[in-house]
């Protein structure tokens, strides 16, 4: 063997190392957390120091058993799925339809708006949160479904990616409608939807992966476990005494499991999705 040869195989092998360290970083949380929603209560902390924190050890589904023993927990994930499946659908109707009129349609006034989508991406939802919050609670709407789905209905990055993914479709296939005397709308739905499956993928995705985690509103908005959601019905159960963190575990672990069946389901059209996306506009 060479000694070209050699450094090349001496570099891949460092390369392969690197890597697998750096996704062991990012995997080792989610490990643990699995891991320690098998424990008993006591072996949790108490092995965090040590590479016994993610082996299983006399593991038991005690911990699951007693999250829905001690909160109701079917209803916040009721909850968590009820409003981030409605945001999602209502969504990609009204963010799509945006992003159309921004790509296709003529109309007074439509640069500028389409600065302002832009320039709105870049603020934070922290900058709003407070007159938002005022508004509902003047429009008597706190502490309800309502005033946790319609805030994110329209969203500035969704319209945006739809913008950038029609603005590139052959202008051809809605020419042949038009002639057909298809109206704008009706092109819409039977030409452009069917043929823009991977941005509608991709859109679903984020907006799903971005509001189950989301924290701060619901703080804000809810006051009672009735339409309490998942993030913030962990942030109490972490507090709630005797603190067992076997059972946090398990929370954690049915909290995160969704988000990670919706990626693995969807990976195929979320990456395609992503690609074309990014390659437009």
């Amino acid at each position: 063997m060479s000694k070209q040869s050699n450094q090349q195989w001496f570099r891949k092998i460092a390369s392969y190392l690197l890597l697998t360290f750096i996704a062991f970083l990012f995997i080792a949380p989610i490990l643990f957390m699995i891991v320690g929603s098998l424990k008993p209560d006591e072996l949790v902390l108490s092995q965090a120091s040590t590479l016994k924190a993610f082996i299983p050890q006399q593991t038991s589904l005690q911990n699951y058993r007693d999250v829905f023993e001690r909160v109701k927990f079917e209803r916040f994930f009721f909850n968590s799925l009820f409003i981030n499946s409605t945001i999602v659908l209502l969504g990609l109707i009204v963010n799509s339809l945006a992003g159309y009129a921004f790509a296709r349609l003529r109309w007074r006034g439509r640069s500028l708006l389409l600065l302002i989508v832009i320039a709105l991406m870049i603020l934070p939802f922290e900058a709003i949160a407070v007159p938002l919050f005022f508004q509902f609670t003047f429009l008597g709407l706190r502490n309800t479904y309502t005033a946790q789905i319609v805030p994110f209905i329209a969203n500035a990055f969704s319209i945006y990616l739809f913008y950038t993914f029609f603005a590139d479709l052959p202008k051809e296939l809605e020419e042949a409608a038009r002639v057909d005397g298809a109206s704008p709308f009706q092109t819409f739905v039977e030409i452009i939807v069917p043929v823009s499956k991977p941005v509608f993928a991709t859109v679903a995705i984020l907006t799903f992966l971005s509001e189950w985690r989301s924290f701060l509103w619901a703080l804000m908005i809810t006051i009672d476990e009735k339409v309490r959601p998942l993030p913030l019905a962990i942030a109490t159960f972490q507090t709630l005494p005797p603190i067992q963190w076997g059972d946090i575990m398990s929370f954690g672990v049915m909290m995160v499991a969704p988000i990670l069946v919706v990626f693995l389901l969807f990976q195929k059209w979320f990456v395609k999705g992503v690609a074309s996306t990014g390659t437009k506009g």
